[in-house]
Order: C-alpha cells, then sequence, then structure tokens
C-alpha cells in the first residue's frame, strides 16, 4: 500500500446494543466501567448523543447510511415475520463502501442485524465471525467454539432466571430478561467476540491485513437476556483487585428504585401503559426489577471489560495511534417507566446513548499514551454538550479517513437525504466550549452552524405500524403520537419525565416553539409525513 496511505488513522468503532446512556454518565448509577471511563478521559464524551430510532436494524441501518429511517426504507426490525424491508434496499450507500474503495481494510466481527439476506460483506467488510442465531443467521462461530470448550450453548442450564408473563420463575412462556449462567467468564460470547477481535488485531500488527484498517465490533448486549456468568474476571485483566464474580458483583438489595420507576402514565399515551402487558411486566415489582437490573449492569462491566482487553491489545502491539470510537444503537428501560426493552415510548432511557470519541493525534498531551485499562489519568475528561446523532458517525468515519468531500452516491436526493454531520471538528478543539467550535462549509457532513436540539422518530415494531416524531433540546422534548395525545416534558424540572405538559397554559410558547422545530426537521430531513403533519401541529397551535 502507498506510503499516504498509511499515515491514514485506523479506526475501532465498538458498537454495544442496548447499553444505557447513564451506565457511563458521572451522575450515572454506581456502574464499573473503566474501560469506557478512560476512553472519556483520554478521548471526548458527548453527553448529548442520541439514536435517530430506538430499534435495532433501524438504527444500524441509519449508522451504515447516514439517513433517518424514512430515507432508507427499514422502519421496522428486519427478522420479523412484520419487517417491512428485510434488507437494505440496492444502491444506497454506505460509509463502508466508501471506505473500502478508497483503500481501507475493512473487518467486522459480531452482532449484524440490517438485513435477512445481507452480511457485513455485502457491503466492505471482511466478516470474521461471531454471530450466532439470534437474529442474524451468518455463521455459528461462537456455539463452535463452546462445543471445543466443552460447554455447548445448550447444554447450560441457568439459574436465577426471570421471565415475562404469568410466573416469572416459570420457563414455559414468556421471554427471558435475565439469569446467572455457571460458566467460566471464557465461555461467554462477550469474552469470545472481544477475543476475536484482538486475533484481527494482531493480524493488522504483523501485516497480515493491509493497512489501514477499519474494525467494528459489535457485542451483543447489554441486549436482554441479561445472562451474566458465576464467575470472576482474572485480576490481571481488569482494574479491580479481587474482583467478584459478575452475577453477585451488584447486590439488588443496593440498587436505588429509579425515580422515573413511579411512572402512574397519567396524560400520557394509552400505548405506554398497554405496554406494560405486552410486554409482560405488569406484574413486575420493584424487587424483581432490581434483582434483573442487578444483571443488567453486570453485563454492561462484563462489556466493558473486553473493551479494556481490546485496548490493551492496541497498545501491546503498537497500534497506539488507532482512533477508538464507542457507542450504542440505543437504550434499554431496565424497569425505567416500569418497562422492559423498547417500544413506542420516546423516553430518553431508550433514545440518549453513550459516545466516546479516542483521537490520539489530539490529546492534550503530546505523545502520551493510555493503555486504555487500568492507568489513571490526570488531565480533565472532555465533553461535548452539543446535541448529536448516532449516525453523525457516519460522515465522521469518511472525514477520519480523509474523504473530504461527500461522494455523489450520498448526494443522490433518490437515496433519501444524507443528514450526517462530522464530529471530527468537535475532537479537534482542545477544551474550548462548544459555542467556540466553528464549523465551515466543504467537507463531509459539514455545515456552517449546529442544530441545538435533535430529531428522532419511530415507526413500531412487532404490534405494527405507530407513527412517533420526537424533537428535542437541552431543556425540553416534543413528542408528535400519531394516533393518540402528543407529549411535552420540562427536562430541568423533570428529568425522569414523569408529567406530560402538553395542555399545561403555562407551556403553551414552548409548546409552540417545539412544534415549529418539529416541522423544520420534518422538511429538512424530506420525512414523507412532512406532506400533512405540519398542517395538525399548526391548527393545534392556534387552538
Amino acid at each position: 500500500m502507498a506510503d499516504a496511505d498509511t499515515q491514514r488513522p485506523n479506526i475501532l468503532f465498538v458498537l454495544t446494543d442496548q447499553e444505557r446512556y447513564d451506565c457511563t454518565a458521572p451522575d450515572g448509577p454506581p456502574v464499573e466501567t473503566k474501560a469506557m471511563d478512560t476512553l472519556s478521559e483520554d478521548g471526548v464524551r458527548f453527553t448529548h448523543a442520541f439514536t435517530p430510532i430506538s430499534i435495532c436494524t433501524s438504527a444500524r441501518a441509519s449508522l451504515l447510511t447516514g439517513r433517518y429511517p424514512h430515507s432508507h426504507g427499514m422502519l421496522n426490525n428486519s427478522h420479523e415475520a412484520d419487517s417491512i424491508q428485510p434488507n437494505l434496499p440496492d444502491g444506497i450507500p454506505t460509509f463502508s463502501e466508501i471506505l473500502a474503495e478508497n483503500g481501507y481494510m475493512l473487518s467486522y466481527i459480531g452482532k449484524w442485524h440490517v438485513g435477512n439476506d445481507q452480511t457485513p460483506e455485502d457491503f466492505g467488510f471482511s466478516y470474521l465471525g461471531g454471530s450466532d442465531r439470534h437474529h442474524d443467521d451468518i455463521d455459528e462461530a461462537f456455539r463452535e467454539y463452546r462445543r471445543k470448550r466443552g460447554v455447548p450453548v445448550e447444554d447450560v442450564d441457568l439459574e436465577e432466571e426471570i421471565y415475562t408473563h404469568g410466573d416469572p420463575r416459570d420457563d414455559s412462556q414468556g421471554t427471558l430478561v435475565a439469569a446467572k449462567a455457571p460458566i467460566d467468564v471464557e465461555d461467554t460470547r462477550a469474552w469470545f467476540i472481544a477475543e476475536r477481535t484482538i486475533e484481527a488485531i494482531e493480524e493488522y500488527a504483523t501485516g497480515q491485513r493491509d493497512k489501514p484498517f477499519f474494525h467494528r465490533t459489535d457485542f451483543y448486549g447489554p441486549h436482554h437476556p441479561y445472562v451474566v456468568p458465576d464467575d470472576a474476571p482474572d485480576p490481571d485483566e481488569v482494574c479491580r483487585p479481587d474482583p467478584d464474580p459478575y452475577a453477585s458483583m451488584y447486590d439488588p438489595n443496593n440498587i436505588k428504585r429509579l425515580k422515573n420507576y413511579n411512572e402512574s402514565y397519567e396524560n400520557k399515551p394509552s400505548v405506554q401503559k398497554s405496554y406494560l402487558f405486552y410486554r409482560g411486566v405488569a406484574e413486575f415489582d420493584w424487587d424483581l426489577w432490581a434483582e434483573a437490573i442487578a444483571k443488567y449492569r453486570a453485563f454492561v462491566t462484563l462489556i466493558d471489560d473486553q473493551l479494556g482487553r481490546i485496548r490493551k491489545a492496541l497498545e501491546e502491539h503498537g497500534l497506539h495511534e488507532t482512533i477508538v470510537v464507542h457507542a450504542s444503537d440505543h437504550g434499554d428501560f431496565a424497569g425505567g417507566h416500569r418497562q422492559f426493552n423498547k417500544g413506542p415510548l420516546m423516553y430518553d432511557d431508550t433514545y440518549r446513548i453513550p459516545l466516546q470519541v479516542y483521537w490520539p493525534k489530539y490529546m492534550d498531551k503530546e505523545g502520551e499514551t493510555n493503555s486504555g485499562t487500568c492507568v489513571e489519568t490526570e488531565q480533565e475528561e472532555r465533553t461535548i454538550d452539543k446535541p448529536v446523532h448516532l449516525h453523525d458517525l457516519t460522515a465522521t468515519f469518511l472525514e477520519m479517513a480523509e474523504i473530504d468531500e461527500i461522494p455523489e452516491k450520498f448526494e443522490a436526493q433518490e437515496y433519501g437525504k444524507f443528514t450526517s454531520r462530522s464530529l471530527v471538528p468537535f475532537l479537534k478543539r482542545k477544551r474550548k466550549s462548544p459555542k467556540d467550535i466553528n464549523i465551515t462549509n466543504g467537507n463531509v457532513g459539514k455545515s456552517n452552524f449546529w442544530p441545538s436540539s435533535i430529531f428522532a422518530q419511530y415507526h413500531g415494531d412487532e404490534f405494527g405500524l405507530y407513527t412517533q416524531r420526537m424533537v428535542r433540546t437541552d431543556r425540553y422534548k416534543y413528542i408528535y403520537n400519531g394516533p393518540d395525545i402528543d407529549e411535552l416534558y420540562d427536562l430541568e424540572a423533570d428529568p425522569s419525565e414523569l408529567t406530560n405538559l402538553i395542555d399545561d397554559s403555562e407551556y403553551v410558547e414552548t409548546r409552540q416553539d417545539m412544534r415549529r422545530r418539529l416541522i423544520h426537521w420534518m422538511n429538512r430531513t424530506k420525512d414523507p409525513n412532512r406532506k400533512w403533519v405540519p398542517d395538525v401541529l399548526r391548527a393545534a397551535n392556534e387552538d
């Protein structure tokens, strides 16, 4: 490969599945996330990052294409019988294909879930395994790994199970929410995916794979079921002396009741209360949720430990200049608002996501590197409070790879509106507040201003179509619910989003402003519902 190519940065992207934002927030619950915290300290943590939609296939397709779901067409999960679009339509450009066309070596490990008949290899990646039959029938690498270790997946009897619908301890019906697995840490899928990632790093470091590289690792978690091993990690692999087994490291008795657990659903869309029964958790009490939350947080820590192993491998193999990005496709209720999983409820529990970016060349102290595991840092965490979207990473990856102009494919309007904006300008400025960042025209996904709000949507999942649109600023959130009452929240006065202010006379001007913002976003993104929804919102504002 040309010398110029070797100067372009290597990029490692780690995507988790249904990881809540608050697990790594400084003011969040006490969850052990040393590797993610160190990533924030080394680089930049985005405090107001949001998914464009809280459902797996749709969010992941947006990440690949830089487009909202209404543009790429994958409105619900591809694996379901009622999927509207089982595969990403032909012709829609993806960042991975552009990187491959521009000399990057791409590899992929873990969860896919963007198409039933497509794999990462259809989009420029070399797929290195790590999947199983959970939504993706790509290969059986993990099952084969477990068979070779003498612990076949199907032969493990889980303990402390929690199930939805009916008796929470009865496995004859419902969905598995959480459990303890009597297995070693090395038998977990999280360990396996990290191990495969480390093997790929070794191949890149020894020249078995060309550089520069873009590698993507997608963990299957902390998505339910929250199954964690009754085994402790090797102290040499983590930053905790004498670490406890994952299954018991968080005591349910010490889990503080979630503030939004006191949800009454008064003056809320009727589907929210109905979803308690649809998901089968209407009879769950706090003690049961505390037990499940303890397992969820342990799952987060398990994955965090694997991220630490991966970053340590980068250092050990001389790849310390690699850009490292961590995000999640969306969050998880995990008892928030007494809900399970996700659905037509546009709360921050599932729409706000973690996002951390580490680019070594923009470190404060030139020449210093960090192993990403147990090294303490004296520098302050750099945070960006501007609202950003998950699919802003599309343009970000292109600019990181020094692809400065938007390829014509992305601009083609027949593929819908390309709405991704590069986050690179936020990474280049050291210790400056967001208002000091000047974003100029001309490069990938850039504009001469940064929006003061985010826009998100929802189209329904297994139970059918359900139109929702949301606009959120740092203080307010407005949700348009097509078939039911709209929602308005003052996040400063009510961060738990318990009180719907849509009919409150003191918030008339706020409601009008938020509806105008929503109309602007719908027009800007060429949302098909812009043909009639704005008229509904304007008429409502006149009442």
